[in-house]
């Protein structure tokens, strides 16, 4: 391969340019850019030039046209990130998300080209975020074998200038007191599951459900930064999502782990329902509760979450539309309960975005400006690793991290 950037891949070397075009079609004609949606008639014609730029030789494109191929993939994925942010996302239309796969995906292979594996990484993430499917799902195909090229990521405290480590004694938890606890339960049947907790919609605390999953002997920092150092993910910066200065940002695990995990100044929370699809190898450690099969939908349909950081993270007091079973796999999380039927006591914001969330800092509230928030009865635990809590549907939930910790959950109907 043509690469001016070999060193990049030391320890495995970049791909091979045979490797990843043994992704692609054979032939230019194979390469299909039908698009499911209306774009605007300027974008096919550029794409046909980068696709013609990618076949125009035999092996790797010369220094030229990977640089062509480049200037391409900026100029497709600018455009189609425009038309992405000009609307609420729900709203987005398929083919300028596939416009935009197809522009990380020629980005990438430009990248590739040049001898830099890991940005093409990178363009292959934006566009499993961003984007949608293209070339079954090639970019995932083609992120995996860059990866796999790459050398492990380092663990942050092994770098020479890594933050200092979080003390690892953290402020204890708040008392849970016996008439407010969750009830706990060990691996009931379905049918027990589904009579007394499912449909009367009382949560409980589900022991031994989890004991066999892979993640409960594998997952650590240092085993996210071996899986997953290089890829990028969004994540969410800041103690809550409701206070002012929380924003989001794309940066690499190893990045956020550096900054957010190992700085004790620091809070961030990798949290995203996309992590788990776009790298494979952390949703074999996991299972999908055996008591989702109860609900109205497919297996596809169920939404699975990862919520990953340190300890003093906060999810305020909301309420999400579908059942949810929270699975702790590292940490512990303090969690407060609070039925549907409580819902005026617990002062909603009136605003659309938030309606679903609680104006009350749970742990602090002013009870002068919410006078009514003491009449809301509650229920609590300490959420265990090897611990599933089931809040039903509607229920009004709070969230804080007691120490590092990472969940997943499962949303269901």
């Amino acid at each position: 391969m043509a690469a001016a950037g070999g060193a990049e891949g030391a320890g495995g070397g970049p791909a091979p340019w045979a490797e990843v075009r043994a992704l692609l079609p054979c032939a230019e004609e194979g390469l299909t850019l039908a698009l499911s949606g209306e774009v605007e008639g300027c974008v096919l014609p550029l794409l046909r030039r980068a696709r013609a730029l990618l076949y125009s030789q035999p092996g790797p494109p010369d220094a030229a046209a990977a640089a062509a191929l480049g200037r391409l993939s900026d100029v497709l994925r600018d455009y189609s990130w425009e038309k992405l942010n000009a609307v609420p996302w729900r709203e987005v239309g398929k083919g300028w998300r596939q416009v935009y796969a197809y522009g990380c995906l020629f980005g990438a292979l430009a990248e590739v080209a040049a001898g830099r594996p890991r940005a093409a990484v990178r363009l292959c993430d934006l566009g499993l975020l961003l984007g949608a499917a293209v070339l079954d799902n090639v970019l995932a195909r083609l992120v995996h074998a860059l990866q796999l090229r790459l050398p492990r990521e380092m663990a942050p405290r092994d770098r020479p200038h890594a933050q200092r480590v979080r003390p690892e004694r953290p402020p204890p938890p708040p008392t849970v007191q016996p008439e407010e606890a969750i009830p706990h339960l060990h691996c009931p049947s379905l049918e027990h599951f589904r009579d007394n907790y499912l449909i009367p919609e009382r949560p409980v605390v589900l022991d031994g459900v989890m004991d066999h999953w892979p993640c409960m002997k594998k997952w650590s920092v240092d085993y996210f930064c071996q899986v997953a150092g290089c890829r990028t993910v969004p994540v969410e910066l800041g103690a809550r999502y409701t206070d002012e200065e929380w924003s989001q940002q794309l940066m690499t695990v190893s990045d956020f782990i550096s900054q957010y995990i190992m700085d004790e100044n620091s809070v961030g929370y990798l949290a995203q329902h996309q992590l788990f699809d776009q790298i494979p190898e952390l949703k074999e450690d996991i299972s999908i509760p055996d008591y989702c099969c109860l609900g109205e939908g497919e297996e596809d349909d169920i939404t699975i979450n990862a919520w990953f950081g340190p300890g003093g993270t906060i999810s305020p007091l909301h309420q999400d539309p579908q059942q949810n079973f929270l699975a702790q796999v590292l940490g512990r999380k303090y969690i407060r309960l609070y039925s549907p039927q409580d819902s005026e006591n617990l002062y909603p914001h009136e605003s659309q975005i938030l309606h679903n969330t609680s104006q009350v800092d749970v742990e602090d509230p002013d009870l002068v400006k919410f006078p009514n928030f003491t009449k809301a009865a509650f229920q609590s635990c300490i959420l265990m690793p090897g611990q599933i809590l089931f809040i039903p549907v509607k229920y009004w939930h709070y969230v804080r991290s007691l120490e590092l910790s990472f969940s997943v959950s499962f949303w269901w109907s």
